[in-house]
């Protein structure tokens, strides 16, 4: 009789800078389950990005249920599915809430969920960057008995399949003249995070200044960020406004062809620094970049209040990184 194929579940469900660093541990947990049927429970936002990523068999975006119907049908398909083993990446009340309702008899469960079996008990945990903290769960679960935990060892996520998957650009003919270099601007973030960006006019007066240098800019971030956009287009009217109409593949994308990529603590800027681009990430006190920086070729410029920070820093940080 043939081996039953294992069954694995892991969960990621939170925001997209978050999402991002967790591939690194997605992609480690693929290759401890080679011939595993992996499923990714996750949230809508991420369903084409986790069915284009090649560590899962299939996408489960109900893992934010909504009233006591949706609960139960999570708890039916996770039941039904006979997972040997769930990877809890998003450690939080919500997924410990779904570690709860599988009472009794849960799957065998990485993560810090009250009662289960595979618990990641290192006791500084809340202090480490994402990266090895993940790093260290799967350690203690017993699939990466090497795992680099120390600050700053663990391998930043890996964008090259979408990188790959992406059709080539043949729009340039041989012997023309080749395009400008560009420098993306992620400006927006989280509506509820103001303190975490930089000002909009700071970013316009970069543009100019880098536009001078011989650098096209283009701005990326969602529809809502459009007037960002605008700001910039008014200081450098050549600046193309892509605000609304990338995906988070096309983001990645323009991030590993990118000269620079430049923005605020946001996800967009994981996405573009994850493919490669050479970037900047500004902090202010609301965040801190010892747990949850991008990684990569990234420069951290920091202020308590990013209105301190002026263009002039950011401005040479920029020469130095594209000199």
């Amino acid at each position: 009789m043939p081996r039953a194929i294992e069954r694995i579940l892991v969960i990621k469900l939170s925001a997209l800078g978050d999402f991002v660093l967790a591939l690194a541990a997605m992609k480690k947990i693929r290759e401890a389950h080679p011939k595993a049927h992996i499923t990714l429970l996750t949230t809508p936002p991420f369903e084409a990005l986790a069915k284009a990523c090649p560590y899962f068999n299939a996408v489960d975006t109900g893992g934010r249920p909504h009233g006591l119907a949706a609960w139960l049908a999570l708890r039916t398909r996770i039941r039904s599915a006979r997972f040997s083993r769930v990877y809890d990446l998003q450690t939080s009340s919500q997924s410990n809430r779904i570690f709860q309702i599988l009472r009794p008899g849960p799957p065998a469960w990485s993560g810090i969920a009250l009662g289960c079996s595979l618990p990641h008990s290192n006791p500084l945990r809340n202090g480490m960057h994402t990266l090895e903290r993940q790093a260290d769960q799967l350690m203690h679960a017993g699939i990466w008995p090497d795992a680099p935990v120390t600050p700053g060892a663990a391998p930043p996520p890996d964008l090259s399949w979408i990188v790959k998957s992406a059709p080539s650009d043949r729009s340039t003919p041989a012997g023309a003249n080749r395009p400008r270099p560009y420098v993306i601007f992620v400006p927006g973030g989280s509506a509820h995070r103001m303190d975490k960006r930089w000002p909009v006019e700071r970013y316009a007066e970069l543009a100019r200044i880098l536009y001078g240098r011989g650098f096209d800019i283009v701005v990326v971030g969602g529809p809502q960020e459009t007037e960002l956009a605008h700001a910039i287009q008014r200081a450098t009217p050549r600046a193309r406004d892509l605000t609304g109409r990338t995906d988070f593949a096309a983001v990645a994308v323009l991030g590993a062809k990118a000269a620079l990529a430049i923005g605020n603590d946001t996800g967009p800027l994981h996405l573009a620094a994850a493919a490669g681009a050479a970037t900047i990430v500004l902090f202010s006190k609301a965040s801190d970049p010892a747990l949850s920086a991008p990684r990569g070729r990234v420069t951290i410029l920091q202020a308590e209040s990013l209105s301190d920070l002026p263009v002039a820093q950011v401005a040479r940080a920029a020469q130095a990184m594209t000199a």
